[in-house]
């Protein structure tokens, strides 16, 4: 596609701001809430990741596309994020193994997605001025419209967004003679976390977000997980019951970003909205417990309570984000339950912290012993 022949296209922020660019050629509106990756790879993994539901992703590196897609390298059943500003997209690819272009792929799921943004400075603008709702259009000749519209999109403070992303029937996943069952409650899983089970030899049966404690019982597991997803995790009310549950039960409890949310939230912690969140493959933790760095992969624009935590008797601050001091881990110290805010799956980004599936599965031995 000429770049002189693409229609122009927008963003507009709920502040009024304006950034202006080029349609990649799927014409339309997206709204959500912005924000911005910092990983210089990974993609179409990033794309597909249902904790990115409802937001509109800013990629900060300069190319997106070069690299084509691949069937294998999805995280759920489709593309979960709202729309695309990135500064230059390629309509050509040039790996080997790719299925094909990056805009086939967009246009089979109708999205939005805009380039020639000054990028740069649109990140710096949401660095300083937090993340916020905005819109993103090739319909540049009707801003009272766009911000009519915009005005009518929900804030993601006190958004439950679960239920958009997980699983609306239980299924199974890894091979059934494995000695080892758990039980995973979906608030938005990804596929990597799945595998990373299963590869240790676990069979696991995913149950919706609205699962009971009963039901999740009912599979007779050695252990139970709470996985990342979208939103607001403190409408998640049912969640917080059943991990709740599970602790007072003392079984085996692990909980990724989101999950770790619902796990702190289910011990009286609560919860806040952050400036921007962390967002990328790069972000560093320290674990506390051995002293050790961690070069971890992030995607969570909620915390939970620093304080709050640290006066919490029962509760141990395990991980800790160096660039800001965040709570990045806990450990319930009376409990077979820990949890991590950041994602040890990765995918896309380092495995550092792939260790943690280890220590689950030696939790979960230990209890059956």
């Amino acid at each position: 596609m000429k770049y002189q022949t693409r229609k122009k296209a927008l963003i507009l922020l709920a502040d009024g701001t304006i950034f202006y660019g080029k349609s990649i050629g799927i014409k339309g509106t997206a709204t959500g809430e912005i924000c911005f990756n910092t990983g210089m790879t990974g993609y179409q993994e990033i794309f597909t990741d249902p904790s990115y539901f409802g937001q509109l992703m800013v990629t900060t590196n300069a190319h997106i596309g070069n690299y084509g897609v691949n069937e294998n390298e999805v995280e759920s059943d489709g593309i979960k994020i709202s729309g695309l500003v990135c500064r230059n997209f390629s309509f050509t690819h040039s790996r080997v193994d790719s299925d094909g272009i990056l805009l086939d792929w967009f246009k089979k799921y109708n999205l939005v997605a805009i380039s020639d943004v000054d990028t740069r400075a649109l990140v710096a603008y949401i660095r300083d001025n937090g993340a916020m709702n905005a819109i993103i259009s090739t319909n540049i000749d009707d801003i009272d419209g766009l911000k009519n519209q915009l005005a009518n999109v929900p804030s993601m403070q006190g958004l439950e967004l679960a239920s958009k992303v997980s699983t609306k029937k239980p299924y199974f996943y890894g091979n059934e003679n494995a000695k080892i069952k758990v039980s995973a409650l979906d608030i938005g899983i990804k596929k990597n976390i799945l595998r990373n089970l299963a590869k240790r030899g676990v069979y696991i049966k995913v149950f919706p977000y609205d699962a009971t404690f009963e039901e999740l019982t009912s599979f007779n597991p050695d252990g139970y997980f709470i996985s990342n997803g979208p939103g607001d995790p403190e409408p998640l009310l049912d969640a917080q019951n059943v991990a709740r549950q599970i602790i007072e039960h003392d079984f085996p409890l692990f909980g990724i970003c989101l999950g770790h949310q619902v796990i702190a939230l289910s011990q009286g912690i609560s919860t806040y909205k952050m400036h921007n969140g962390h967002r990328g493959i790069n972000h560093p933790v320290k674990n506390m417990l051995t002293g050790k760095g961690e070069i971890t992969s992030q995607n969570h624009g909620f915390a939970i309570n620093k304080e709050e935590t640290e006066a919490n008797e029962n509760i141990e601050i395990t991980h800790v984000h160096l660039n800001d001091h965040t709570v990045a881990g806990i450990r319930l110290k009376n409990k077979n339950t820990f949890s991590v805010q950041y994602h040890p799956e990765a995918s896309p980004g380092p495995h550092d912290s792939e260790y943690l599936f280890d220590q689950f599965i030696e939790s979960i031995k230990k209890q059956k012993i």
